[in-house]
C-alpha cells in the first residue's frame, strides 16, 4: 500500500476473521473506528485507497467502499477530493483533565495525592465475595463432558425464528412503538403475550396491571427482597434449596429459616408457621428436581391462610414433563392472593436474554414498578418486542415441543447411564426438568469429586452450596443434561463412576 502504510501496522489493525459475527465491511468498519478512538489512527492521517486495502485485504472492492462510507457518514473519516480519505481531525473528541487543572502537575487521580487509596472494604454494607454461589467455567462448552444445569445449547435454538423476529422487531413501525421511554411501563405486546400465551400454560390468568418484566427471574426475587422484607421478617427457605435466592433474601431479611425437602417437595409442617414469606419451588424442587403434587400444594396454601404468610413461588424451569401433562402451579389454586409468582422464559428462549416476570396483585406490582424505574426505569423494549413476535408467530410452542422431545431422550439416556454406572447412588425422583439430583455413598466428597471430574473433562455440580445449614452434607451433587448430546452421556457417566471407584 505504498508510503501511506509506512507508520501504521495495517495488518495488525485489520485482520479479519471469518469466525466473527460481523460482516467483513462491518469487521473492517469495527477495526478502524477501534484503531481511530484508541489513538493508533491519529487525525489527518491518509488512509488506504479503496482498491488497494481491498487488494491487501483480500475482499471486494466494494466492501471496503461501503465501510468507508459509513465511516464517512458516522464522521470518523472524510474524502478529500482527488486525495483520498483522511482520519477527521475531529473525530475523538478531547478528554478532560482528570483534576480540572492542566499542566503536568495537576495531572492525576486526586486520590493519588492525598494520603493514600480508599479502603472500600471497610465501606461496603455486605461482604458478598463470603457468599456461596453456584460456579460454571465460562469456557464449559470446551468439555466433552458438561452435565451442568441452565446452560445454553445453541443447537436447540431456533436462530432463523428468532432473527425473523429481530428483523420484524426492527420495522420503521415497530421501532417508533417501543423506542420511546416507557418510564416504568412495559412492552404492550409483550405483556399480552404473557398474559394470554405463557401464564394460560401454567394455569394463571392476570390482567395487564398483575404483571411485570423483569431481568430475569433473579432481578424479580431482588425487587421482592427489597420491597417486602425487613430487619425483623423471617423468610422461609427450602433446605436444600436454591443457593442465590437464599443470598439475596440474606441482604434484607432479618432472618433465614431452612425448612425440609421430601420427595414431594417442601413439607407444610409447623415450621411454616413462624414465617412471614416462603419461598417455594414446587414444579421443580431446586435441586432435587420433585414436583410438588396436588393435595400437597393445596395443604400449603391452607397452611399460609392460617399461619398468615405470603409464598414466592419460583416456577423456575419449564413445566417438562414427560410421563403426563403439567401439573398447575401454585398461583393457580391461590384465592387470596397469597402467592407471588416469579417465572422467566430463559431456560426456554436463551438465558443472556434475561427475560423474567412478576404476577402478584395490583397494589404490589404498581409499587414494583416504582422500584424497577429507580434500578433501571424499564427492561430493553426492543428485546421484548422481538420475544413478543416469537411468542405470537407460535416459535416458542414450537421449540417447546423440541425441548420435551430432546429433553426426554436425554433425561432417560442418563437414567440409564446412571442405573448401569453409580449402582451406590441414589437418584431423586425425575418427573421432568432437565437435572438429576443424585445422593453418594456417605464417604463421598462431591467438591474434590468434581476436581477430578474437571480434570478428566467432565462437569459436575457439587451440592454443597445447596444446603445452607452448617456442616452441609459432602455426599450430594447434581447432573445437568440441557447442554450435553445424548450419544455422551453414556461414556460420561462411565468415567464420572470410575473416578468414584478410584475415590
Amino acid at each position: 500500500m505504498g508510503v501511506r502504510a509506512e507508520s501504521v501496522m495495517w495488518d495488525r489493525l485489520l485482520s479479519l476473521s471469518g469466525d466473527s459475527a460481523l460482516s467483513l465491511q462491518g469487521q473492517i468498519r469495527e477495526r478502524l473506528v477501534a484503531a481511530i478512538l484508541d489513538g493508533h489512527l491519529p487525525p489527518g492521517l491518509p488512509l488506504p485507497s479503496t482498491r488497494e486495502l481491498a487488494d491487501h485485504l483480500r475482499v471486494s472492492r466494494n466492501t471496503v467502499v461501503i465501510a468507508y462510507g459509513h465511516l464517512v457518514d458516522e464522521g470518523f473519516i472524510e474524502a478529500r477530493e482527488r486525495r483520498g480519505y483522511f482520519v477527521r481531525e475531529d473525530a475523538v473528541r478531547e478528554v478532560p483533565d482528570a483534576d480540572g487543572g492542566g499542566g503536568a502537575e495537576g495531572a492525576g487521580p486526586r486520590a493519588a495525592r492525598s494520603g493514600g487509596a480508599i479502603r472500600w472494604a471497610g465501606r461496603f454494607r455486605y461482604q458478598l465475595g463470603a457468599q456461596r454461589n453456584i460456579v460454571k467455567p465460562a469456557d464449559w462448552q470446551d468439555y466433552p463432558y458438561p452435565f451442568i444445569y441452565g446452560q445454553f445449547d445453541p443447537d436447540l435454538f431456533p436462530i432463523a425464528d428468532w432473527r425473523e423476529c429481530c428483523r420484524q422487531a426492527l420495522g420503521v413501525m415497530a421501532v417508533r412503538d417501543w423506542a420511546v421511554d416507557a418510564i416504568d411501563g412495559d412492552d404492550r405486546m409483550f405483556i399480552e403475550q404473557l398474559r394470554t400465551r405463557v401464564l394460560p400454560r401454567r394455569g394463571v390468568w392476570a390482567t395487564t396491571d398483575e404483571i411485570m418484566v423483569t431481568i430475569g427471574a433473579q432481578q424479580a426475587l431482588y425487587l421482592l427482597c427489597d420491597l417486602l422484607f425487613a430487619a425483623d421478617t423471617v423468610v422461609g427457605v427450602e433446605e436444600p434449596g436454591y443457593p442465590d435466592a437464599r443470598n439475596i433474601f440474606s441482604l434484607r431479611a432479618g432472618a433465614l429459616v431452612g425448612l425440609g425437602v421430601d420427595g414431594k417437595g417442601l413439607k407444610p409442617d409447623a415450621r411454616l408457621d413462624g414465617c412471614d414469606y416462603v419461598y417455594a419451588t414446587p414444579s421443580h424442587q431446586c435441586p432435587t428436581t420433585v414436583t410438588m403434587p396436588l393435595d400437597r400444594r393445596r395443604r400449603l396454601l391452607e397452611r399460609a391462610r392460617e399461619a398468615d404468610f405470603v409464598v414466592i413461588e419460583d416456577d423456575h424451569e419449564i413445566e417438562t414433563r414427560y410421563a403426563a401433562g403439567p401439573t398447575p402451579s401454585l398461583k393457580s389454586l391461590d384465592r387470596d392472593g397469597r402467592v407471588i409468582y416469579v417465572g422467566n422464559l430463559s431456560k426456554s428462549f436463551a438465558p443472556g436474554l434475561r427475560l423474567g416476570y412478576i404476577v402478584a396483585s395490583r397494589e404490589l406490582i404498581a409499587e414494583a414498578r416504582r422500584l424497577r424505574r429507580l434500578m433501571l426505569r424499564h427492561p430493553p423494549s426492543n428485546n421484548l418486542r422481538a420475544a413478543a413476535l416469537f411468542l405470537s408467530l407460535g416459535h416458542h410452542d414450537a421449540h417447546l415441543r423440541r425441548l420435551v422431545h430432546v429433553f426426554k431422550e436425554r433425561s432417560e439416556a442418563l437414567a440409564r447411564a446412571l442405573a448401569r454406572h453409580l449402582r451406590g447412588c441414589r437418584v431423586s425422583a425425575h418427573e421432568g426438568g432437565s437435572s438429576y439430583w443424585v445422593e453418594g455413598p456417605p464417604t463421598l466428597d462431591a467438591s474434590r469429586l468434581a476436581e477430578r471430574a474437571r480434570e478428566a473433562g467432565i462437569l459436575i455440580e457439587p451440592g454443597e452450596v445447596f444446603f445452607m445449614s452448617a456442616p452441609a452434607p459432602r455426599n450430594y451433587f447434581r447432573l445437568g443434561f440441557a447442554s450435553i448430546d445424548v450419544a455422551r452421556i453414556d461414556p460420561g457417566i462411565e468415567r464420572l463412576a470410575a473416578l468414584m471407584r478410584d475415590m
